[in-house]
């Protein structure tokens, strides 16, 4: 049995429609814009470009927002002309299956589902810790956390994972509806927060606008706490100047993750081929303005170095420096709306990864039934909550963080490779959306993507090494011997003789 044995584009459109195992198309192009800017715009829009900012790149990391939001536009493009190609749930597990083989499809989903379950569950914390501060704000004392047999539990956290499971298993259409009224009030925030913003700006806060570098000392000086990249060639520890640009790139590259969770829902979408591609760069244009927007904004209201200074720079810092208090409270409504609907979307992905995994026997095959009535995969959807509040309310997720940007890189890498394979192996598969300038883009995007991923941490990368392991033993103990791809190669190989 080959490690490398592929699953056809057609196998994988017709187990799609198996009894009990397929999705409902409820989906349009506007749904997926929404879901796209849902996912995307979270609380990192308040925070991460003020720590990429402060610790990184100074005014400079309006350029990386670009880099990052370029590297993200590469690599959707040939998760779009994949999605085209082959509608069905799954992502980037299912599109590499096609191209690259089984066991680089299991390492890709199993990739995926690090990046969704940590990222849900990271969101899910820090949204109970911004309800308590919303509650502070109207002059309610309410903590954020209670006790339940002895542990400090979230009970936020388990509140808003308990809301979006339950809506996810009533139905992918009433679950995006939803989001949507989330996501508009979420932009109508940030607009604002922009355009009062914009009334503090001072041009001389541009200036340097590249800092030069200069040696990072304290805790950041570690060798768990530098970039791989550095650890390898040898290089002080240092920040600003270039290489604290790309730093500040590979940090900011959080803000958008979350597109490559809107391609698992495919199998969910009318007429995929073409709304797909149209919903989801019409999702990143709008999210790459408004990053670039606040970043301008945030810069331009206050030195770099104030940013750098702060314990915990956000843009409320900056707004708080400039006098205007007032709009931390606004800030603080913004970020509870934002991580609203990144939850959702995450819940979302997270299901439907394992969803299709489970459907090709890599996991247990009960795992993707579907119910009779709303022809949503509620029993992974139940289970994906469950071990998300768990995680969410009872652990310590801070740690995870970076986590979610390498699974999400490391996914970008191989659905990037597999466009050429794709075109070399099944030329006559002819997908609505193409990328240009094939293959020369798409090796773009994974350089691109491995250098991000190199301006990790170690710490980082060496957990990252710990679950890969984990999951090729879950994969050669089951995954393997269950494989519906494998058991139909035996069947087939023993008709033959």
């Amino acid at each position: 049995m080959s490690l490398m044995r592929t699953k056809s584009v057609e196998s994988s459109i017709a187990d799609s429609t198996e009894d009990h195992r397929s999705l409902k198309r409820s989906l349009g192009t506007g749904d997926l814009m929404l879901i796209s800017i849902a996912v995307a715009v979270g609380a990192g829009i308040f925070s991460v470009g003020a720590r990429a900012a402060g610790d990184f790149a100074g005014p400079s990391v309006i350029i990386s927002f670009v880099l990052a939001a370029v590297t993200c536009g590469l690599a959707i493009m040939c998760y779009a002309e994949f999605a085209s190609a082959v509608p069905v749930a799954g992502s980037a597990y299912t599109f590499t299956y096609a191209t690259l083989g089984e066991l680089l499809a299991w390492i890709i989903g199993w990739d995926l589902i690090l990046e969704m379950l940590t990222a849900a569950a990271v969101i899910a914390k820090y949204w109970g810790i911004y309800l308590s501060s919303v509650f502070d704000l109207a002059g309610i004392a309410v903590p954020d956390t209670i006790s339940i047999l002895g542990l400090p539990a979230s009970w936020g956290a388990f509140l808003i994972v308990a809301i979006f499971t339950a809506l996810l298993v009533f139905g992918t259409k009433l679950s995006s509806r939803v989001s949507g009224v989330f996501t508009v009030l979420k932009v109508a925030v940030v607009l604002f927060v922009i355009v009062v913003g914009a009334f503090f700006v001072r041009a001389e806060n541009y200036s340097p606008f590249l800092p030069a570098s200069e040696p990072t000392t304290g805790g950041a000086s570690d060798v768990w706490a530098q970039s791989l990249f550095s650890f390898a060639t040898g290089a002080e520890p240092a920040r600003y100047g270039v290489f604290g640009l790309l730093a500040g790139a590979s940090l900011v590259f959080f803000a958008f993750i979350g597109f490559d969770v809107v391609a698992t829902s495919a199998e969910e979408v009318k007429n995929p081929q073409r709304t797909l591609p149209r919903g989801i760069f019409a999702g990143l244009a709008i999210v790459t303005v408004l990053y670039v927007l606040v970043a301008l904004v945030l810069t331009g209201m206050v030195p770099y170095t104030t940013l750098a200074e702060a314990e915990d720079p956000s843009l409320a810092t900056a707004f708080v420096s400039v006098g205007a208090e007032w709009a931390a409270q606004v800030i603080s409504i913004g970020i509870l709306l934002g991580l609203t609907t990144v939850i959702m979307v995450l819940l979302l992905g997270l299901a439907r990864v394992v969803f299709a995994m489970s459907r090709d026997g890599l996991l247990p095959r009960g795992l993707s039934r579907t119910s009779d009535v709303h022809k949503t995969p509620a029993r992974v959807q139940i289970i994906a909550g469950v071990v998300v509040a768990l995680i969410a309310g009872l652990t310590d997720v801070g740690v995870l963080e970076e986590m979610i940007n390498i699974g999400t890189l490391s996914a970008f890498v191989l659905v990037s490779l597999g466009i050429p394979v794709l075109r070399r192996n099944r030329p006559d598969i002819v997908a609505a959306f193409r990328v240009p300038l094939s293959p020369f883009l798409p090796i773009l995007s994974a350089v691109l993507c491995i250098w991000l991923m190199l301006n990790l941490t170690t710490l980082t990368w060496v957990r990252f090494l710990i679950w890969l392991a984990l999951g090729l033993a879950i994969y050669f103990l089951y995954g393997r011997r269950h494989s519906l791809l494998g058991t139909r190669e035996a069947e087939a190989r023993s008709i033959s003789r």
